[in-house]
């Protein structure tokens, strides 16, 4: 039997088409939801973001900051520890003191009475120098000798004229006749008349006039002439100290020096070989002079003596004097030896003695 056939009606069509769009605005309505979700959790997790970066800065800061404060705290650990180490030094000098203290009390000491001593030592200090001074006037006034000069050129020079054993080394080479190569040259051809008044020698001599005018009265004295070979000036007093307070014999060792007449090399080292036949030893000198030395002890080898070769032979002579003497340089520089002044400076500064180059015009 044939099926029969279902009848199709429109409410069946209705139906579907209602179905479908019921579905379709469903899912429009879902899509529109999620799209809204989505910009909304965009934006919450944009804003969390930024805050999570702030919020990580200032971990960073409180983590400098922390740092800071751990150094800072360190530092005043240090100065802590530093001070309690010189509080406890403190208190430690303090204790000492205090003790130092007591002890001087327990010898008797007060501080009154440590004012009281010092008082009565400056005062009998003041007193011995005033002694001296007194003393050293009375000897100043009873020179052996008078010697004036001309205009206001007597005046200090700052030698120290002082002493028991006075040696005066006097140069009397050839070189003493004047300051330049060429007049002395000249002047040794001249009449030996003429030479002993040349103006370089005058001087020479009123500067012994003046030492042995300034000499203490209760001192000695011994004056030695040299150029090649030293002797004393007064013949016949070899190895021998003299009396300043003999003025009459004064007179005559100065009158001596005028007759002679300047020659010769210059040998420093005889001069203070000479020394060492004084007995007593010297105990202040004066050396007058006007350079380096051209020969040792004995004669050179050729007719000229180089600067080098004048200041080995300067400093050979120099081991020959007599040790902790003071030795006081009287220099009148000549011509082509510009190392005197240097090397007889330094003479003067080790042995505590004087220097000085007096101008033509002195004393």
């Amino acid at each position: 039997m044939a099926r029969k056939k279902r009848e199709f009606t429109t409410f069946n069509l209705s139906f579907l088409d209602i179905m479908s769009c019921g579905f379709g605005a469903v899912v429009l309505v879902f899509l529109i939801i999620d799209h809204s979700i989505q910009t909304v959790t965009k934006d919450l997790n944009r804003d969390l973001m930024s805050e999570v970066n702030m919020m990580e800065e200032d971990v960073r800061d409180g983590q400098a900051g922390l740092v800071k404060l751990r150094n800072t705290l360190s530092e005043v650990d240090n100065q802590m520890v530093e001070a309690q180490g010189q509080a406890t030094r403190i208190t430690d000098d303090i204790d000492k003191y205090e003790a130092l203290i007591a002890d001087l009390r327990k010898d008797g000491f007060t501080e009154r009475s440590d004012i009281e001593a010092l008082k009565a030592e400056i005062r009998s200090l003041e007193n011995e120098v005033k002694k001296l001074r007194e003393s050293a006037q009375e000897d100043s006034g009873n020179s052996a000798r008078t010697f004036v000069g001309e205009g206001n050129r007597q005046y200090l020079t700052g030698l120290n004229l002082g002493g028991r054993n006075i040696a005066i080394l006097l140069d009397v080479s050839a070189s003493m006749l004047a300051d330049k190569l060429v007049n002395i040259i000249r002047l040794r051809n001249m009449d030996t008349a003429i030479q002993r008044k040349a103006d370089k020698w005058t001087r020479a001599l009123s500067t012994v006039d003046w030492l042995t005018a300034q000499l203490p009265v209760g001192s000695k004295y011994q004056l030695i002439t040299f150029n090649t070979r030293a002797a004393p000036a007064l013949a016949g007093s070899e190895g021998k100290w003299l009396e300043v307070a003999d003025q009459a014999q004064l007179e005559k060792v100065t009158s001596e020096l005028r007759r002679i007449t300047p020659s010769g090399g210059t040998s420093l080292e005889n001069a203070f070989l000479a020394l060492q036949n004084l007995t007593p030893a010297p105990d202040n000198i004066f050396l007058i002079t006007d350079g380096l030395p051209t020969q040792g002890a004995s004669g050179p080898r050729g007719n000229k003596v180089s600067g080098d070769e004048r200041q080995r032979l300067y400093r050979q002579a120099v081991k020959m004097l007599p040790r902790n003497v003071p030795v006081n340089i009287i220099l009148a520089p000549m011509e082509g030896d510009p190392m005197a002044a240097s090397e007889f400076w330094q003479l003067a500064q080790v042995s505590r003695g004087s220097f000085m180059s007096p101008s033509k015009d002195w004393p």
